[in-house]
């Protein structure tokens, strides 16, 4: 029976000193990502795989660029959009997460998270498009060290260059040159007004730009882009 219960307590110290190891690893990336650019995010390498196994020679659209080369209008767009908060919380909007949690209930299944622009720069830079409690409960550790260890403007500029945009489509320049052949720097506030009302569900609108809704949130987002306020 010790030899058991020493076994047990191997096994739980093995699997803390992983837990600890992972998220000392994560720190140390996301330190590295104070002044430098990533070069590709879980998100982008889980995309790849999906991509290149349908063409072995698919390619991702990213480039990155600095904060001052990205319009004001599509900052504004996405604030309005996904993170009205976000210059005000400390990386989670309970409200938000509040109202998450009675569409889940209602539906059984997680079909909405309440998730800010740090939470979703965690999961991009880190981990799976998978929806799980355990995933969640990850990304807000991650969420955690990120507004611990960046400034608002930096997280909300990494957001904005590693968001999935379309099929290997990544960050606001690639986006910009996609979808209306200009610099993420001259986009207009309806283009940007645009992309944030795709951002939910790139793929898709990717392919039906023209779907039933899709300019009702544009309006949305551009009579509440005044208010947005910037980092």
């Amino acid at each position: 029976m010790k030899k058991a219960w020493r076994f047990v307590g191997l096994l739980f110290g093995l699997v803390a000193l992983v837990i600890v190891a992972l998220h000392a690893y994560f720190a140390v990336m996301i330190l590295w990502w104070r002044d430098h650019a990533p070069q590709q995010t879980a998100f982008m390498t889980e995309r790849m795989h999906d991509l290149r196994a349908k063409n072995a020679a698919a390619q991702l659209h990213y480039q990155f660029v600095p904060y001052a080369r990205i319009s004001n209008s599509l900052k504004r767009a996405m604030i309005a959009a996904e993170d009205s908060k976000f210059v005000d919380h400390e990386g989670f909007d309970w409200d938000g997460i509040e109202l998450a949690l009675e569409k889940n209930q209602k539906r059984g299944r997680i079909v909405a998270g309440g998730s800010t622009i740090t939470q979703q720069l965690a999961k991009n830079l880190f981990l799976s498009g998978e929806r799980s409690w355990l995933r969640k409960g990850e990304e807000a550790i991650i969420t955690l060290m990120l507004e611990a260890l960046l400034d608002k403007r930096r997280i909300f500029e990494l957001y904005l260059n590693v968001i999935e945009w379309g099929n290997g489509v990544f960050g606001a320049e690639a986006a910009a040159q996609r979808y209306f052949g200009v610099p993420a720097a001259r986009l207009s506030p309806e283009q940007g007004a645009r992309l944030a009302a795709m951002a939910p569900n790139p793929r898709f609108y990717e392919r039906n730009q023209g779907a039933p809704g899709l300019n009702r949130k544009i309006r949305i987002i551009l009579a509440r882009m005044s208010a947005a306020e910037l980092p």
